[in-house]
């Protein structure tokens, strides 16, 4: 974790010596984010392994509000995916849990900040948690065997807050801290 927020710091202060023309997010702006995740709500327990969260998102600027500020409305498409591995003697099995996450986000977008470049926001998500699950061994048990497929879906509900540097007109750097499918995503903005 340590190396992540060295990693972001430093990204953070190459990025604030370039010269920049970028606006703040406006009413009728649009945002694609590609971005990698770490930690999460998704699957707590003790895994084997782990991929960083994976994820997408778009952002339109909807409304101007009072106040130096505009919402947006927009989607998200995140996944992450959990295995663990175990063994007794005469026995070893494997288990892997799939999360597709599919959203409608909404985001306050402060603009009261003298930095251009800048874009600090909170927000809201609703989704659908699409959860798949795995199991093999190399003895049959019926109960597990039967689970696969299906395995936990449902709405999901998560609250972040984040913020863009933009070191060209169109090319940010992002960080979102929230609780969903990770506690902590960067990743680089396309203002279109």
């Amino acid at each position: 974790m340590k190396k992540i927020i060295i990693y972001i710091v430093t990204v953070c202060a190459l990025l604030s010596t370039y010269d920049s023309f970028a606006q703040k997010f406006m009413n009728g702006d649009n945002v694609i984010s590609l971005g990698l995740g770490a930690g999460g709500s998704l699957g707590v327990g003790t895994y084997s392994s782990q991929t960083p969260a994976i994820s997408a998102q778009f952002e339109h600027g909807a409304w101007d509000v009072g106040g130096p500020g505009v919402i947006s409305l927009g989607g998200y498409l995140g996944f992450k995916s959990y295995s663990y591995h175990g063994a007794y003697p005469g026995y070893t099995y494997s288990q892997k849990w799939n999360y597709t996450i599919i959203g409608v986000r909404s985001a306050y977008h402060f603009n009261g900040i003298n930095v251009k470049e800048l874009d600090v926001y909170g927000g809201v998500m609703l989704s659908y948690d699409i959860v798949s699950y795995k199991y093999s061994s190399n003895v049959y048990n019926p109960y597990y065997d039967n689970l696969v497929g299906d395995y936990g879906s449902g709405i999901g509900f998560s609250l972040y807050v984040g913020g863009r540097y933009y070191f060209t007109d169109n090319i940010g750097g992002f960080l979102e801290l929230g609780y969903g499918i990770s506690f902590a995503t960067v990743g680089i903005s396309f203002h279109l």
